[in-house]
């Protein structure tokens, strides 16, 4: 798999975290713990893991796949600008994030999420904001395939309401 970003930080209690933020046009195989997070498991006492899967179906029927679009450059700085700021708002052990880029057939995972913490609390708060951070935040554009129509999807007003409730 290619990856296009990592790095490290230090979180607001200046322990060191480690953060990957990934994209890539081969398939996610999720992991239950992300070897680069495993180093850190003295200290860990939650791993949060989620993944997201694309459906198969849509508003317009049965769904073969989505077209996943992005702004290279851009849309790797974002996702590692999200997992700083999560970083900085919870006690945080790592995060990986990785997100698919191109075609992905349905019931294929689209990102995939892993977040080490102290706490279980910081981890589940986590988990859960930068997912809602990335449906709002991240600039992807996907297209919904069916069988015999395509359609780009808009932003839905659900999605900003989530996030909405982390400001």
């Amino acid at each position: 798999m290619e990856f296009q970003d990592l790095s490290e930080c230090q979180n607001v209690d200046q322990q060191e975290i480690v953060i990957q933020t990934r994209l890539s046009a081969q398939p996610l195989e999720p992991v239950l713990l992300p070897e680069a997070l495993a180093a850190g498991l003295g200290t860990v006492g939650a791993v949060v893991n989620f993944t997201g899967m694309v459906r198969d179906f849509a508003k317009t029927g049965k769904l073969v796949a989505m077209e996943i679009e992005h702004y290279p450059g851009m849309t790797e700085s974002v996702l590692q600008k999200m997992a700083v700021k999560a970083a900085a708002r919870w006690a945080l052990k790592g995060i990986v994030l990785d997100h698919r880029i191109g075609r992905v057939e349905a019931n294929e995972p689209i990102v995939a999420l892993a977040v080490t913490a102290v706490h279980r609390a910081d981890a589940f708060e986590a988990a859960q904001w930068l997912m809602d951070c990335l449906k709002v935040e991240a600039p992807f554009w996907k297209k919904e395939i069916g069988v015999s129509e395509a359609n780009w999807v808009e932003a839905k007003s659900s999605d900003v309401q989530a996030f909405k409730r982390w400001l």
